[in-house]
């Protein structure tokens, strides 16, 4: 897969994900870190963050996500607060009638 180059002034480069999630896997079966970087020409710093993002956090009862997991289950859960806020004044006003 190729990167998908973003047009923004800065002209950085932006990855899909399948891309992003291939390159950490070659990493992860043992294909060193120098020999990636050199072949799909990608920074040391922009590599590891993709690593550190798809790395799982254990969590007490033995099950794990990764970071970006835990990012949108607190998303989902804001939302779901939100809804039940609305919901609660829903109930006062039909309550009412």
């Amino acid at each position: 897969m190729c990167p998908d180059i973003g047009n923004t002034s800065e002209k950085r480069k932006r990855y899909h994900a399948e891309f992003k999630e291939m390159v950490v896997e070659l990493y992860q079966t043992g294909t060193l870190v120098k020999q990636i970087l050199i072949e799909y020409g990608l920074s040391e710093t922009t590599f590891y963050k993709w690593i550190r993002k798809q790395k799982p956090v254990k969590v007490d009862d033995g099950g794990s996500f990764t970071p970006e997991e835990f990012l949108n289950l607190q998303k989902e859960l804001h939302r779901l607060k939100e809804e039940n806020e609305i919901f609660k004044k829903a109930m006062v006003i039909f309550a009412k009638k």
